[in-house]
């Protein structure tokens, strides 16, 4: 779906219970963990879409035996090869899914076998040298068939090294890539500077040990992975706490209230922490063990850091225009090498519809004030563009979003979900 979709203003403010898919984070991660792990998996709950499927396709072709059971409700099996992953020959496709993208080099290399890594032009854009050059020094061979440090990578197994050094305020793909595969045969990981999205590792580390491998951490700079995986038989996976932020925005900015189900405090996932950054801008925020609830009140400018919950940055863009004096973000250099230029294209469609905003080295300002105006905002092929400029369009006439259908990579009922709001 290419065309422009127009959004239409919410008729009043809503109140609403949202249901949103499962983490694509958590099912990426537990999918490759299922594959390695001795016994049969069954996973609920799990999120279909194009990011997803790219993993389940790559794999497939690995080898892995799965069986979907309810798509929509999220049910598959994944018949786990015990660490020994099957030494087959084959290119692999990651789409535009950097979980998928980066989550596979150190997976394959468990094979003796050649294997392809690729993916979409998007994603062969993205930089892959620190990758690249960990899995070299653990005695991986690793061929750069396209441009230097970008995908397509031919690899080539096993690693013969345990131990190895990553930076860490790159991407918190590359070392939960190394963390993940790492425990088949044992790692010790150093981080040689400090994380950025560091919520993403406690993630890794408590799926990790769902699975029966043995994480530790010292300081959160040098990681230890042991035991490999044991099938935890039945593995349940929570709502896409990156998902939700729209629809809790979408209350913040509209003085409604919104709830989701089945996150809160107990949650895995980093980005429920953007219900807090909506509590310091003036909306009224209630978080449960298991729900999140927010009711929209007059919104405030703020100064935040968001280098650990970095993907809500354009959410928290939009709701800053609608906020009452300037919104400083920082911490957020590194997502300009996301999907888009996370950075430049949030400025670019706020100016477009009248609202001043401004790149700086590690972020962005958002000046609102001037008049708000409709728009057809550009997504850049970038389905956290598309989902939060789309926001902007519960609140104001005029609004359309190009190539809605990018929202395929994370969320394909994006747009039907937000008739829930109504």
């Amino acid at each position: 779906m290419r065309d422009p979709l127009p959004i239409v203003p919410l008729a009043a403010p809503p109140s609403a219970t949202v249901n949103v898919p499962g983490s694509k984070s958590i099912t990426n991660r537990a999918l490759i963990m299922a594959a390695l792990a001795a016994g049969t998996t069954t996973l609920e709950g799990a999120l279909f879409a194009d990011d997803t499927r790219a993993m389940l396709a790559a794999l497939a072709a690995l080898g892995i035996e799965i069986s979907v059971q309810d798509e929509a409700a999220g049910v598959l099996t994944v018949v786990g090869c015990g660490g020994k992953l099957p030494g087959k020959e084959v290119s692999l496709d990651a789409h535009q899914s950097g979980t998928t993208g980066r989550f596979l080099p150190p997976l394959v290399a468990l094979s003796e076998a050649p294997v392809v890594v690729d993916g979409h032009p998007q994603l062969r854009a993205r930089p892959m040298d620190d990758q690249i050059t960990a899995l070299r020094l653990m005695g991986v061979r690793v061929e750069e068939l396209g441009e230097s440090g970008r995908l397509p990578l031919r690899i080539t197994g096993p690693p013969t090294g345990r131990s190895v050094a990553l930076p860490g305020d790159v991407s918190s793909q590359f070392i939960t890539g190394m963390l993940i595969a790492g425990a088949v045969s044992g790692l010790d990981l150093r981080l040689t500077t400090a994380a950025v999205s560091r919520p993403y590792l406690d993630m890794t580390t408590a799926v990790m040990e769902a699975f029966g491998a043995t994480v530790s951490a010292d300081d959160g700079t040098v990681w230890a992975v042991r035991g490999g995986y044991t099938s935890p038989g039945i593995y349940r996976i929570e709502p896409d706490a990156s998902a939700a932020s729209y629809f809790l925005a979408a209350a913040a900015i509209s003085g409604g209230r919104v709830r989701i189900e089945g996150l809160g405090r107990a949650s895995l996932q980093g980005d429920v922490a953007f219900a807090d950054v909506l509590a310091d801008m003036g909306a009224e925020v209630s978080v449960e063990d298991d729900t999140i609830e927010v009711q929209g009140r007059g919104l405030r400018g703020i100064d935040v850091d968001l280098r650990h919950i970095s993907d809500t940055a354009p959410t928290l863009a939009v709701v800053a225009a609608f906020a009452e004096g300037p919104t400083t973000i920082t911490g957020i250099g590194f997502i300009r090498g996301k999907e888009s230029d996370r950075i430049a294209a949030p400025v670019a469609e706020l100016n477009r519809c009248g609202v001043i905003a401004e790149e700086i080295d590690d972020g962005f300002i958002v000046r609102p004030g001037g008049r708000l105006h409709g728009a057809r905002f550009d997504t850049y092929e970038d389905h956290r563009m598309a989902m939060a400029f789309s926001l902007v369009g519960l609140m104001v006439d005029g609004v359309a979003i190009n190539d809605p259908g990018c929202v395929a990579k994370t969320f394909p009922g994006f747009f039907a979900a937000l008739e829930q709001l109504r």
